[in-house]
């Protein structure tokens, strides 16, 4: 029986991918004059301030070097295509300032590649499944073929995030939350293991120049890794992407859900690992924020001595556009702790977490947990925190009516505290600007 074949190569030129191509063949089946769509990872961006790139974002380098190689290959038409999370799904301005940040400009200009937003474009309702049905990117689903490239990270949520999970980014935003299920069982893990079958033929890279840890963000940490994962199928790309960032596969949801649809194994025994030995390359990157024994705080706040709050750790109901706001709350919250315990406050995130009979009050961040207990009687006082996504200044007010007297010049601006983090990588000569640049 043939295997399926991942190439596995250290970066240290535009050769570096061409040669992981080659090795793994994964564009053996790409037809000159064929219509192509490049899938980057672009999670976030801000034109507010300068943020660390290094571990979140496809970089422009590995972008250019697929790029060339298609030119090559005698392909004109290619496509650049993301739909980034912002605070307004409507705004154009952001991902038009990241595709010119991004050098996707450049890329216009010298081999005519196209820049998509793909939430300026059509999407349609395909059927994935199992039940599932998500509305998607038609430049992606109608191409003839997929550049899937991704970031060697691992994912808070979802333990890691590469081809499979990257292809999220395609799909609308009412798609994206439906995804954040309360359902036990078709949960986020279940959803993501659906993606491939939106896929045409196609071929995924990982770019693992730099590697992130606790991703899929900004605050997560950074590796100069300089690592290049290429197959033609895009779950063992992923099997051997978690390998590599010393996760089992067995222990990732959804590639397990993934492998037992396509009725495979998840041992890696029906892979042709070429070029660099696993073992050789992997290195473990943890994925999950650690919180107390009961999940009750957050281990920091356990540290600081915080008394009186019930923050419970998050799960994967909690969908992205809760989730940025969520993590703006937890680090208000610990810089407003001053030694004095809270008056027995609750914070409720995501789809499934029920109020404690007995908590003073409860805050409900966002709407979806505001629809499921605003008439909940085991509640004393009730602060929803309304929207979808919430409204920053009206956390604000939630945390104040609450006790909690965070500063709100956090929440005033919060495009520009992406830059906060730029802070753990000065004076590191590895982490380079220019691999996110067109020369």
């Amino acid at each position: 029986m043939s295997k399926y074949v991942v190439a596995v190569t250290k970066y240290d030129s535009a050769d570096s991918v061409r040669n992981a191509i080659n090795m793994s063949n994964a564009l053996a089946s790409l037809k000159s004059k064929a219509k192509v769509f490049i899938k980057p990872n672009i999670v976030v961006w801000t034109n507010a301030t300068v943020f660390p790139k290094w571990g979140t974002i496809t970089t422009s380098r590995v972008i250019e070097d697929v790029v060339v190689i298609l030119k090559e290959m005698g392909i004109d038409d290619i496509t650049i295509g993301e739909g980034i999370v912002t605070a307004d799904p409507k705004d154009t301005e952001v991902p038009k300032h990241a595709a010119l940040t991004l050098g996707y400009n450049k890329l216009n200009e010298r081999y005519g590649v196209k820049f998509v937003n793909l939430f300026e474009q059509p999407f349609e309702k395909v059927d994935l499944g199992e039940g599932v049905e998500l509305s998607c990117s038609t430049e992606l689903i109608n191409s003839d073929f997929v550049i899937d490239i991704p970031v060697l990270k691992t994912h808070a949520q979802a333990v890691v995030s590469l081809g499979i999970k990257n292809l999220k980014g395609a799909i609308n935003t009412a798609s994206r939350k439906k995804c954040h299920s309360a359902d036990m069982e078709k949960d986020l893990d279940f959803m993501i293991s659906r993606f491939p079958k939106m896929l045409p033929a196609s071929a995924t890279i990982i770019d693992g120049i730099y590697s992130l840890e606790k991703g899929p963000a900004p605050d997560g940490k950074a590796r100069r890794s300089n690592i290049i994962i290429v197959s033609s199928d895009i779950l063992s790309a992923d099997m051997v992407g978690a390998r590599i960032l010393g996760h089992d596969p067995v222990k990732v949801p959804h590639l397990v859900h993934a492998a037992k649809d396509a009725k495979r194994p998840v041992d890696l025994s029906d892979i042709d690992v070429r070029g660099e030995k696993i073992e050789d390359v992997a290195s473990y990157h943890e994925y999950d924020f650690p919180y107390n024994e009961d999940n009750t705080l957050h281990m920091r706040m356990e540290k600081m001595g915080i008394k009186g709050l019930t923050y419970r750790k998050y799960d994967n109901s909690m969908c992205t556009y809760c989730s940025g706001i969520n993590g703006l709350v937890l680090t208000s919250v610990m810089m407003a702790w001053k030694g004095e315990p809270w008056d027995d406050v609750e914070i409720l995130t995501g789809k499934r977490m029920q109020p404690t009979p007995g908590s003073k009050k409860t805050i409900l961040l966002g709407q979806c947990m505001y629809k499921l207990h605003k008439d909940n009687p085991d509640i004393k006082e009730m602060i929803p925190i309304k929207g979808c996504p919430p409204n920053p200044m009206d956390a604000v007010k939630a945390l104040h009516q609450a006790g909690i007297m965070v500063d709100s010049a956090m929440f005033e601006n919060t495009r520009a505290l992406l830059g906060y983090f730029m802070g753990k990588y000065e004076n590191k000569p590895e982490f380079e600007e220019s691999f996110f640049t067109v020369d």
